[in-house]
């Protein structure tokens, strides 16, 4: 028995809502389903000591919080047992977001060694913003890596890990090409892993003599299509490189990772075959 045309109108009307309300969910999953990628690098010229050496790599996080106090975030960084965290970049973007920084901060520094790099997102917040924000940071047991290397130490070997402000900060600051200068003269030889927020700036990170760098600032390419490497680059062109996953330029290796956060469009957090990622990975010694 054919249906009356009200009854009939109310239920094409129901399926759309449905089908409207399962589109929504998919694409929130889509820009904020947090997910974990894990990557085992090999890498010529790094120690035996640290071959199975775990890094988790968080960058772009531009203010979000996934959970109270980020608590599924930092949840999901304990289940990779981290030996160290490291940080690239674009955390806040405006200066009310230091609020969350001392939660993230307490929870990340208590399951492993925590390092963070500037974005260019923060300085464009005001040079003030980052100068509340870096010793913020370090007083909620983050180390903060402005254009100087720390060593580290594992079952007897050692490398370096540098770290380098985003070229939006001060123009007089230590270029990444005198700060690895200063690492080949002061820690000759040893394997030097770069925390650097531009993904863009890999050529001049590899000459530089950089073994690994970590970036981020690419965000995935926003919109990740089969055979790109996503649509939309850091700096608004069409079909960028370099913006997510593993390449290798020379004997230097970089990571990129996709981000966490989104405010590189007219629609902050939009994303598409992109969800935000943590980056798990683990070195393995080459050759």
């Amino acid at each position: 028995m054919r249906l009356p045309l009200g009854l009939r109108i109310l239920r094409a009307i129901a399926v759309l809502a449905a089908v409207l309300a399962l589109g929504a969910a998919w694409f929130y999953w889509q820009c904020w389903g947090l997910m974990t990628t894990r990557a085992e690098l090999t890498l010529d010229g790094l120690p035996a000591g640290f071959d199975g050496y775990r890094i988790v790599h968080l960058s772009d996080l531009h203010g979000h919080e996934y959970g109270e106090g980020n608590a599924d975030l930092i949840s999901r960084v304990a289940a990779e047992k981290p030996d160290i965290i490291v940080m690239t970049g674009d955390l806040i973007d405006r200066a009310a977001q230091l609020e969350m920084i001392p939660a993230l901060a307490d929870g990340l520094s208590a399951i492993a060694p925590t390092y963070y790099v500037t974005g260019n997102h923060e300085w464009a917040t005001g040079t003030n913003t980052v100068r509340a924000l870096k010793p913020l940071l370090a007083e909620h047991g983050v180390t903060v890596l402005t254009n100087r290397y720390e060593i580290l130490e594992r079952n007897g070997d050692r490398i370096v890990l540098a770290g380098v402000d985003d070229p939006n900060g001060f123009g007089d600051q230590k270029t990444p090409e005198a700060l690895a200068a200063e690492i080949a003269e002061e820690q000759p030889g040893l394997y030097t892993i770069l925390l650097a927020h531009r993904n863009t700036e890999f050529g001049r990170y590899a000459a530089a003599g950089y073994d690994l760098v970590l970036s981020g600032h690419g965000h995935g390419g926003i919109v990740r299509l089969p055979f790109t490497d996503g649509l939309i680059g850091a700096n608004r062109q069409f079909f960028p490189t370099h913006m997510a996953g593993l390449y290798t330029e020379g004997d230097s290796v970089l990571y990129v990772s996709r981000g966490l956060g989104n405010n590189t469009t007219p629609f902050p957090g939009f994303r598409l075959f992109n969800r935000p990622e943590v980056v798990s990975l683990t070195l393995r010694a080459g050759e």
